[in-house]
């Protein structure tokens, strides 16, 4: 019985001290595979690199759209060269996100919203682009704009399918990823005493549409909430998620990885 962590940040810094460690536990655990997800083109990079350096690793290259401040005008063509490298099995995260916007910190305006959410959507279709080009799908991050990165997607239904990693959206959100032939993915959030709305949308969700994944370094499930998170963590998500569905272990197992392989393609 094993299990696949679908999105972690290997390359962060909080796993500079001991990432063959981590990767050794998560192992152990059942973890047999694992995406480092980039958010720019170094962190890109170097997830291509983690996954060249560890067998059971595999990549996902993209810009997060908390960045896009620092993205170029055209992503794409760096985005093509980092697709080609055997091991990249999506393209992500992407995607839009409002919660912090410009006029929140001191000098923005609203005019300096407009800008930052128009670069957001002109970056988050660059992506949508290269991966409808290759064949591959996306890891989709969304905060306070989920109809507008539901718009977006939607114009590709049936070139790209996307994940939406952390999701916490109520069950109409689910209906209308589903619909566009898309999925979803929880996090350690689906153990939290406070997040019952979490469960009742695992037990909402058919069993071929969602993943598991830790997001790492944050969001590490109870008992370890308030730690750093690390891919291992995934099977106390994946206990968890069993209870929810009324399944066992094995059962879980083989629906989310059998998932996983069929969305990312190369994972297989």
């Amino acid at each position: 019985m094993f299990f696949y962590d679908t999105h972690a940040h290997l390359d962060f810094p909080e796993f500079a001290g001991d990432l063959p460690q981590a990767i050794d536990r998560a192992l152990n655990a059942g973890i047999t595979k694992i995406i480092a997800v980039g958010t720019d083109l170094r962190s890109s990079t170097q997830a291509i690199e983690l996954s060249e350096r560890f067998p059971g690793v595999y990549a996902a290259v993209g810009w997060h759209p908390t960045h896009v401040s620092e993205a170029p005008t055209d992503l794409r063509p760096a985005l093509r060269e980092l697709v080609r490298r055997p091991k990249v099995v999506a393209i992500g995260e992407t995607g839009l996100d409002y919660h912090h916007l410009p006029s929140g910190k001191p000098g923005g305006t609203a005019a300096d919203d407009g800008g930052y959410k128009v670069k957001q959507s002109e970056i988050f279709r660059q992506q949508l682009e290269v991966a409808a080009e290759v064949g591959l799908n996306c890891i989709i991050h969304q905060r306070d704009a989920f109809d507008e990165t539901a718009r977006h997607l939607e114009e590709f239904i049936g070139r790209v399918k996307g994940v939406f990693h952390c999701f916490g959206g109520d069950p109409q959100a689910l209906l209308r990823v589903l619909a566009m032939g898309s999925l979803v993915s929880f996090t350690g959030i689906l153990t939290f005493k406070n997040a019952q709305n979490v469960r009742d949308v695992v037990a909402a969700t058919p069993f071929d549409r969602f993943m598991l994944e830790t997001d790492c370094p944050y969001l590490a499930p109870v008992p370890n909430r308030g730690k750093r998170c690390e891919p291992a963590y995934v099977r106390e998500i994946a206990e968890v998620a069993a209870q929810v569905k009324n399944c066992t272990l094995e059962g879980l197992s083989e629906a989310t990885c059998s998932t996983a392989e069929d969305f990312f393609h190369g994972l297989g």
